[in-house]
């Protein structure tokens, strides 16, 4: 299942010096999580920059900021990279709890595993299940992502695994080649922003609905009143016929 494509609605740009007169854009916050040498930071740099640059110093956990346009809407969007190699099982460990602040921050996900990697296939059940823990009554959209998709002669997940994964936790797949294709990495971000874009208008509509007062029915009584008191008045007024 693919995404609709949307790359021919979205714009890069530097995010501007704040102003009294700009508009401020809707913030879309994301993050990007799987194992070590999935290709993560190579996905976000070939998103942003259309750059593919294939080695990496080990990821530290860079966040990324842009100012994008999708679908005609401005979007102030970052998105945090993080390491790899995390068991999220071991809930003691000063790398899961980083790694649950990030979740805790982001609104949107990538879980990214690569199909030369079977180990990284694997790591991404235990990572949504995280997710889940973290935001138990959310709704933040999560879209599975298998990378390296060119490497079809060192292939180890096939991609039924990753359709059937996808459909077992209820989510989207890909399966992408970060290197060959630029257009399949930006509708996956551009999806994304998308669907956390969608739970801001949802959520707005809500805050309003429950600030915006009721409008009050109009008092029968009080008008009937009203209507006696003009009519008295215009009864008792003196007639200036003569």
């Amino acid at each position: 299942m693919r995404p609709p494509t949307m790359s021919g609605h979205f714009l890069l740009a530097p995010i501007p010096e704040s102003s009294s007169d700009y508009l401020l854009p809707k913030d879309i916050k994301l993050a990007v999580l799987g194992a070590g040498r999935v290709g993560k930071s190579a996905m976000i740099v070939r998103f942003l920059t259309k750059r593919f640059i294939g080695d990496y110093e080990p990821n530290t956990g860079k966040l990324y900021s842009r100012l994008v346009c999708v679908e005609g809407d401005q979007l102030s969007l970052q998105i945090q990279d993080t390491p790899g190699g995390i068991q999220v099982q071991d809930s003691l460990s000063p790398a899961v709890d980083s790694l649950s602040k990030c979740v805790q921050w982001a609104e949107g996900f990538l879980l990214v595993y690569s199909i030369t990697d079977y180990d990284s296939y694997l790591s991404i059940r235990p990572l949504y299940q995280h997710i889940r823990k973290v935001h138990p009554d959310s709704k933040a959209p999560v879209i599975i992502v298998g990378n390296k998709g060119d490497l079809l002669h060192a292939r180890q997940v096939q991609t039924r695994d990753g359709i059937q994964l996808a459909n077992e936790l209820g989510s989207l797949f890909l399966e992408i080649s970060t290197s060959e294709n630029y257009e399949d990495v930006c509708d996956v971000f551009q999806h994304l922003c998308k669907e956390v874009s969608k739970l801001h208008s949802l959520g707005g509509e809500r805050r309003r609905a429950s600030i915006i007062p009721r409008p009050r029915s109009p008092n029968m009584q009080d008008l009937k009143r009203r209507f006696k008191q003009a009519l008295s008045s215009k009864a008792k007024a003196p007639s200036t016929l003569g």
